[in-house]
């Protein structure tokens, strides 16, 4: 138990495979100060962060490089990412999404629409860590258990306490 009276949390460790090209990117010094062990390969696509344990991908791009360099060539490494990773995930950073941006993610969207994408627009690098390692937490096997049984809980605490389900139980007892 902590000060607080809250639990004390266990740090989540793990391991990441990332693109040589991202070996000097703030990303992986963060991930690196957190003591998650940071694998470089050249022979994932560039930009790639893989969480291997929890089965998740996650591709960086930047809107403004997106803009800059045209779209057709993105998208050709975005459709082999997607064709390899099951659980992928574009990480589509600008300091701001304006009109702009949208339309960059809202073209991409289409592109890849009814495809195993998921594109999340984030704002910082800070931003982009933490919700890396969130998804991967989650889709980890213990974190994925841990989830199930806290949802399961729950269900059961709201169904317990909820009056339409008492009402319902009331109203079984009179029938009978």
């Amino acid at each position: 138990m902590t000060e607080g009276g809250g639990q004390e949390q266990s740090r989540w460790i793990t391991t990441v495979i990332m693109s040589t090209a991202l070996q000097n990117h703030e990303i992986s010094t963060i991930l690196q100060r957190q003591q998650h062990r940071v694998r470089y390969s050249e022979s994932v696509e560039i930009g790639s962060v893989i969480f291997s344990l929890s089965g998740v991908a996650f591709i960086l791009a930047a809107t403004q490089d997106l803009l800059m360099t045209g779209e057709e060539q993105f998208f050709k490494r975005t459709q082999k990412f997607i064709n390899i990773h099951r659980n992928s995930f574009l990480v589509l950073s600008a300091a701001l999404h304006g009109p702009e941006e949208w339309n960059v993610m809202f073209r991409i969207q289409r592109r890849f629409l009814g495809s195993n994408l998921r594109i999340i627009p984030v704002h910082n690098t800070a931003e982009t860590v933490k919700l890396m390692l969130t998804i991967a937490k989650i889709t980890s096997k213990p974190g994925a258990d841990d989830t199930r049984y806290k949802m399961a809980t729950t269900k059961a605490q709201i169904i317990e306490n909820s009056p339409v389900w008492k009402m319902l139980q009331e109203y079984q007892l009179r029938c009978n």
